[in-house]
């Protein structure tokens, strides 16, 4: 019985999905070379080895447009990465690609994201030469920090729509194509419902033309969006919208920088975050000797910024603000 499960799989993936898909039996392999798995093709494999690492129960507590807000049902970086790995595999299903190597790029695009969403993104950009970049950090979770500083030893095709899941190029696989647009699809539809929830923004504000064009309601909207990629990416190689949806989706998004992304009462805090990391970065690279074991490795086989730069982009919200207290904030004398 030994690899049959696996061997069994293979062979329906040759047998179901589309000539347009990226088997499993034909990626271009791993770093470092490892025995088959007798029951999981190599892309299930990725998705189990994802699921199990520990940036990815650090996205629980990470946090996606709203700071920490008080609630138990806005988003988080967790909730955001399982909707886009929802989203990207009912469309890889609609199009007959593969389900596992789509769910394994989904669930790993964003564990290199920042503490406090897209202000903990900025303020390391201000920090580092030549900026930070969620996406890259991604790559390098899953390929140095992880597993004690191996890394996951994902397989080429998933590496690849980690990278290419947000900006440049496209990724060489239509699956992980799928992901950087299920990856929008979630956030924008998401950040409305969050929004709406907060008061920030309400059903009659977006404007009507969009939605006669995606739809009045969150469930509407993300079948409309997800509808048209599967209708519209046809039997060509690249992942694409119609002109209607992608003009509509395009002014809903630029609805959502005005009434919320850039709105002082739902981003007001973001300056405060970006500030404490900021600090923190100045104070662990000017005290290097406070860094953990595993980056005090990375500071002499690398750089004291990387290092330090890998640790603040690790950290959850609770954590960096637990590290920014301990050190700047004075506490009160205790007499023994």
């Amino acid at each position: 019985m030994e690899h049959v499960i696996r061997r069994r799989t293979e062979e329906l993936e040759r047998q179901t999905l589309s000539p347009r898909a990226c088997l499993s039996a034909d990626s271009k392999g791993r770093t470092v070379d490892v025995p088959p798995c007798p029951m999981r093709t190599c892309f299930q494999r990725d998705v189990d080895r994802v699921v199990h690492c520990k940036s990815f129960r650090r996205l629980k507590h990470k946090t996606q447009v709203f700071l920490q807000p008080e609630g138990d049902h806005y988003r988080t970086r967790m909730t955001h990465t399982l909707e886009v790995s929802r989203i990207a595999r009912t469309m890889a299903r609609g199009l007959r690609l593969n389900e596992d190597l789509t769910e394994a790029a989904a669930l790993a695009h964003d564990l290199g994201h920042t503490p406090f969403g897209h202000a903990g993104e900025r303020a390391l950009s201000r920090m580092v030469e030549g900026g930070f970049r969620h996406y890259e950090q991604s790559l390098r979770v899953v390929d140095r920090l992880e597993n004690d500083g191996a890394g996951l030893n994902l397989c080429h095709e998933v590496r690849n729509g980690i990278l290419c899941h947000t900006a440049g190029r496209q990724a060489d696989t239509l699956e992980g194509q799928l992901v950087r647009f299920a990856d929008k699809i979630a956030y924008i539809n998401h950040d409305i419902d969050d929004a709406m929830r907060g008061g920030i923004i309400f059903p009659t504000d977006i404007p009507i033309h969009i939605s006669q064009v995606l739809g009045f309601t969150h469930g509407e909207r993300i079948e409309t969006l997800t509808m048209d990629v599967i209708s519209s990416s046809g039997e060509g190689m690249l992942i694409c919208q119609s002109e209607p949806v992608a003009c509509a989706m395009a002014e809903l998004k630029e609805f959502m920088f005005q009434s919320v992304y850039f709105n002082p009462l739902a981003k007001g805090e973001e300056g405060k975050a970006e500030d404490m990391i900021c600090l923190l970065y100045e104070y662990y690279y000017k005290h290097t000797d406070k860094l953990p074991p595993e980056y005090q490795d990375i500071m002499m086989r690398e750089t004291p910024e990387r290092a330090v730069l890998d640790y603040i982009a690790g950290m959850t919200d609770t954590y960096a603000e637990e590290q920014f207290s301990s050190l700047f904030i004075p506490r009160g004398w205790v007499v023994k």
